[in-house]
């Protein structure tokens, strides 16, 4: 009987080694999933500039490449051409401003060197977006693990990627400028110091028998 025992709880210990044990479940918690990602491009173009400079050919070819690449704000140009390259960043500089953006200083690490004679633009583009949204592949109902609905923090997440104008600064954030307008910072304040509390009013007599 001992011996049937024994054999009863070594059976018992060896299940219960086999049961399932789950690990970390994101869905299972208060935060969400679904998150903004920022990625980041890099296009390159090598523009001919004999003597440090574009010459009207390149420049318009450069125009060109700007159009095609839809170029906007929180897009970043750089220049890489060397010492001998402060001439055609100024006019690369004076192109980029047509679409109402500045030069960056540097330039970031490209696949190879431009070639001599000539300096290489680069245009970075920072893009925010949440993968997998929209996610509808668990019905809401029925939740028995009580898990956070597949879809929960798309709506917010995805609008907040969408309506940052410069994606980078969810990455790296921004200092403010320095310059304050006291008038309008103080404004608010001012309004709410002047206006009377609406308890000096006393209450208000409605009549509800009127029918009026």
């Amino acid at each position: 009987m001992a011996s049937k025992s024994a054999l009863l709880l070594v059976a018992a210990a060896a299940i219960s080694g086999c049961a399932y044990k789950p690990g970390p479940d994101p869905e299972a918690g208060v935060i969400p999933v679904h998150v903004p990602v920022v990625s980041r491009s890099d296009f390159v173009f090598d523009a001919a500039a004999p003597n440090g400079s574009l010459p009207s050919s390149e420049a318009a070819r450069l125009d060109s490449w700007f159009r095609s690449l839809d170029l906007r704000y929180g897009d970043s140009v750089y220049v890489d051409g060397g010492p001998y390259s402060e001439a055609a960043r100024s006019q690369v500089g004076a192109i980029a401003a047509t679409y109402g953006l500045f030069m960056a200083q540097g330039a970031p690490v490209t696949a190879g060197s431009p070639a001599p004679g000539s300096v290489r633009i680069v245009v970075s583009r920072t893009v925010a977006s949440v993968p997998d949204c929209p996610n509808w592949e668990r019905p809401a109902q029925p939740n028995y693990n009580n898990k956070m609905m597949p879809n929960f923090g798309c709506g917010v997440n995805a609008n907040l990627a969408a309506m940052v104008a410069n994606p980078e600064d969810l990455v790296h954030g921004r200092e403010g400028s320095g310059v304050v307008d006291v008038v309008t910072s103080t404004k608010a304040v001012n309004v709410y110091r002047s206006t009377a509390p609406t308890g000096t009013q006393g209450l208000k007599e409605i009549d509800t028998k009127g029918g009026k």
